[in-house]
């Protein structure tokens, strides 16, 4: 594994983890030449449903557009990388577990916001008043009462 600080070819594995479910193995390294840390992670080559958007286009699953739309909604939120990697593992497992060859953008704006619930009422918030695009404010307090019950 190269360093992604300097390129050298040499890196040392200082300690690995294997996640809660068992679909993502963790790496920290240390580079041999210019001792800068790193984190990499090792999960199994999968082919995911295409994803169809709203207009009718299809497009590749993209680990890094789900993760920037958790980031999104969780910034400055008491949250930890590890809970959102669960939920993303989570996630994607669903997804795979559906055996579809596609599936529709909605199904997994819906999966977002079940994890983001669960995790963070402010962050979930946040996201459905994105995802959901509300017209007017009353919407908006709707799902805030829904969330305090």
């Amino acid at each position: 594994m190269k360093c992604p600080f300097c390129g050298h070819d040499e890196t040392q594995v200082i300690e690995t983890r294997v996640s809660e479910e068992g679909g993502f193995i963790r790496r920290r390294r240390r580079c041999g030449a210019c001792d800068k840390r790193f984190t990499t992670y090792e999960r199994p080559d999968v082919n995911f449903p295409a994803i169809v958007k709203k207009d009718g286009r299809r497009i590749d699953y993209e680990r890094g557009k789900l993760l920037a739309s958790f980031n999104l909604a969780l910034r400055k939120r008491p949250v930890s990388t590890e809970q959102i990697d669960s939920a993303m593992e989570r996630i994607e497992e669903k997804l795979l577990n559906l055996g579809a060859r596609e599936v529709p953008s909605s199904r997994i704006g819906e999966l977002v916001m079940r994890e983001l619930k669960k995790m963070d009422k402010v962050a979930y918030i946040r996201f459905a008043s994105v995802y959901r695009s509300f017209e007017d404010i009353d919407e908006f307090k709707t799902l805030v009462d829904q969330v305090r019950r």
